[in-house]
Parts: structure tokens; C-alpha cells; sequence
């Protein structure tokens, strides 16, 4: 058990070092292409959106809960507010609504 943990530690550090570094030494020149430049600048947003609210979702156990502070965070997040006070925020929402 212990000699498989270290080969699946090792796959994943290269696996991460090859997603990380093969972009760098394919793509040396800069990227003059408008569609691409905004495509790229877009890619983690898109990305991070795609694992976060799903998650969201199926954490509470309640679709109740979960929509309430997914409303909450998405108000506050438009107004500009910061990371902590919308998670603050979105946790009183999901617990007061829990409450009920």
C-alpha cells in the first residue's frame, strides 16, 4: 500500500508539471489572435464556475438551502462585496433558511 501511494503522488506531480509547463515551451510567441486571447482569458472563469455550482447544489442536502445561499452569494458578488463577506453572508442564508 505504501510503494502505490508514491506512484500515484508521482503520476499526479507529473501530470500537473506537464499540464503547467507543455503551454509555455509549445506556444514561445505571443498570442496576436483577439478570439484566442479572449478565449484563454475566460477558460479559468468558466472552468471554476463549472466545479463550484454544481457543488453548491448537493452540499446542504436541501435544494432549499442551497438556492437561498447561492442567491445570496450571486447578489452580493454582483454589488461588489468581498469574498468574506459574501461567504459569511451565504452561510447565515443557508443556515437561517435551515431553520425553517
Amino acid at each position: 500500500m505504501g510503494n502505490e501511494f508514491f506512484i500515484y503522488l508521482a503520476v499526479m506531480a507529473v501530470s500537473t508539471y506537464l499540464v503547467r509547463t507543455v503551454p509555455f515551451v509549445a506556444i514561445s510567441h505571443k498570442i496576436k489572435s483577439r478570439f484566442i486571447r479572449s478565449l484563454l482569458t475566460y477558460v479559468p472563469y468558466a472552468v471554476l464556475s463549472a466545479m463550484t455550482v454544481p457543488s453548491i447544489f448537493f452540499q446542504t442536502g436541501s435544494l432549499l438551502t442551497a438556492t437561498a445561499g447561492f442567491v445570496t452569494a450571486l447578489i452580493l458578488s454582483l454589488c461588489g462585496r468581498s469574498l468574506i463577506t459574501v461567504a459569511f453572508f451565504s452561510c447565515l442564508a443557508v443556515f437561517v433558511t435551515g431553520l425553517f
